[in-house]
């Protein structure tokens, strides 16, 4: 499945993420956690930013400037209206070219959209646009091989891909990233899985 399909199917759930009924703790725990290893008052992006704006209060409240991305319009629009004063982009990640480093990028629930055979360059190039010393948060699945699949969210279908936990690290590596923490968040059941990198 291509992003811009993808995003259209969030486009019909945007109101979830939003809503009280979403859980405004998800994932906040792993950000502070990546927060200690991050310089302070820095450049911050949120890729893949949803309509919630969790992350970009928590990034705010650490008083970093921040930005959001998202490829979805509906997300977006909902983003906005939370936090009219931050700068957002509507894009694709897989085109999408950085104009600056950041000394903070999160990625949560994100990038694992993108399309298996784009998966590695997307990730290079999100490497690329940290500062030095920069902090990379973000989510994948906890297995040993590349996969992907299409299973449905809210009456959706998702698209996801996974490199795999060895092809990744190896990744970071030569992206000059050094892997800080590594957890399985919600195992078991779930294969839910999050990295805090560091630019070298």
């Amino acid at each position: 499945m291509k992003p811009k399909q993808t995003a259209k199917h969030y486009d019909k759930i945007a109101y979830h993420w939003a809503s009280d009924r979403f859980n405004k703790k998800n994932g906040i725990a792993a950000h502070e956690r990546a927060l200690q290893f991050a310089k302070p008052k820095g450049v911050a992006i949120d890729i893949g930013c949803g309509s919630s704006g969790r992350i970009i209060e928590l990034l705010l409240s650490h008083d970093f400037e921040v930005e959001g991305f998202d490829l979805s319009s509906e997300m977006l629009a909902l983003a906005k209206k939370k936090h009219p004063d931050i700068t957002f982009h509507h894009a694709d990640i897989c085109e999408w070219e950085f104009s600056k480093k950041y000394d903070f990028i999160s990625a949560w629930d994100s990038i694992w959209h993108v399309p298996l055979e784009s998966q590695a360059g997307v990730l290079e190039k999100i490497c690329d646009g940290l500062a030095f010393g920069g902090i990379f948060i973000f989510t994948t699945g906890g297995i040993d091989e590349p996969d992907d699949a299409t299973n449905p969210c809210l009456g959706q279908p998702l698209y996801h891909a996974v490199l795999g936990i060895p092809q990744l690290l190896r990744l970071m590596d030569k992206c000059h990233c050094i892997c800080r923490h590594l957890e399985y968040d919600q195992y078991p059941p779930e294969k839910h899985l999050y990295l805090i990198v560091q630019k070298a």
